[in-house]
């Protein structure tokens, strides 16, 4: 028999992201007002676990910032619980300190941990969960390439964020005549990259999935030119890369879990497609500000969902899984099948049959 629980500790780990405002907020007045149960904020990720830095959390302290982007607790995208690197003096050394973070929580009398977050944060959530920490994760990502479940909260606003601008930049592309590359996030998976290039009626969509060829997405712009469509729009993700050849890589952080920061790839087309086009371009890079703002309606209600539907499972005596929402329903599934896998665009999705369709190119 499982022990009950009576408090519960929350983390957001891994980078910002629209909506978890509103997964806190359902987990604690979950937790507080249907059962009565104890609820910690874990500050800054599992960086506040290493450092020993968490408070309780009051129904009040979580109301009034369900439309709020951010997060109340604050996040950390390079603490590995276990395997952090601490500088003594000029030396650095690398501990596993997740002994001592499960003790912090047994002191503090937490008997389960929320993890929210994306395939970083999942994978230490279950390397806890198999040294017998009882741990529920919610998942949160703009990328949306989180394993095991349809969608995310978070990737509806980043989409809406990105749309809206390349809305923008059609207009100051048709009055210029140029050709416009947008670049957006998503690392090696193209979600954002398909649906707000679908969305914006890009001309040209580049997905980390489908390597391009320049000579195909020079054609394109230079075909619209001479049939007097004088501007183009291409929207690439920040992972694509050319048939044969390598992403580009804006810098590298060494003390990070994941230490490659993808980006530039806008700049590099724009030079490319202007010298073998002839053609004025222009680079575009939305960056992080696809991660801020307010979440949209559909970010709030599915993270409202989330963090509701995990405080039920781990009372009804769920441990150790990953609340997803796969073919309309919330259900769950093991960390462990989440655990280092990302989720990808298939190269037959319907959204990529559909822009075709109507005439949009991938560059292949």
């Amino acid at each position: 028999m499982k022990a009950k629980i009576q408090s519960i500790a929350v983390l957001t780990g891994g980078g910002d992201c629209p909506g978890l405002n509103a997964v806190i907020r359902a987990v604690a007045k979950t937790a507080i007002n249907k059962y009565g149960l104890g609820v910690w904020g874990v500050e800054d990720g599992y960086l506040g676990l290493i450092e020993g830095r968490m408070h309780p959390l009051a129904y009040d302290d979580v109301s009034s910032i369900l439309t709020v982007g951010g997060t109340i607790l604050g996040s950390c995208n390079k603490a590995n619980p276990f395997k952090y690197t601490a500088r003594s003096g000029k030396r650095t050394r690398t501990k596993d300190l997740s002994d001592e973070c499960i003790k912090l929580l047994t002191g503090y009398g937490v008997d389960a941990l929320i993890c929210i977050g994306g395939d970083g944060t999942m994978a230490s959530a279950a390397r806890f969960a198999a040294k017998g920490l009882a741990v529920m994760g919610v998942p949160k990502t703009i990328d949306n390439d989180l394993y095991g479940t349809d969608i995310t909260f978070g990737f509806n606003t980043a989409v809406t964020t990105a749309t809206e601008a390349i809305d923008k930049v059609h207009t100051t592309a048709s009055s210029h005549h140029r050709v416009m590359i947008i670049e957006v996030m998503g690392r090696y998976a193209g979600w954002i990259g398909l649906h707000s290039g679908v969305a914006g009626g890009a001309d040209v969509i580049l997905l980390p999935e489908m390597p391009y060829e320049l000579d195909k997405i020079c054609e394109v712009v230079k075909r619209r030119s001479e049939r007097g469509r004088r501007f183009s729009i291409i929207v690439a993700s920040e992972g694509a890369r050319p048939k044969g050849g390598k992403v580009v890589v804006a810098q590298r952080i060494k003390d990070s879990p994941d230490p490659v920061r993808l980006g530039g790839i806008a700049n590099v087309l724009a030079e490319q497609i202007g010298a073998a086009a002839g053609l004025d371009c222009r680079a575009v890079i939305l960056g992080h500000v696809q991660r801020g703002g307010t979440p949209t309606p559909f970010d709030r209600t599915l993270a409202t969902s989330f963090g509701y539907k995990a405080i039920e499972l781990l009372l009804a005596g769920t441990r150790n899984h990953l609340v997803v929402h796969k073919d309309g329903k919330l259900t769950s599934i093991p960390l462990r099948r989440v655990a280092g896998k990302i989720k990808t665009v298939p190269k037959n999705h319907y959204l990529i049959k559909a822009a075709l369709a109507v005439g949009t190119s991938f560059g292949v």
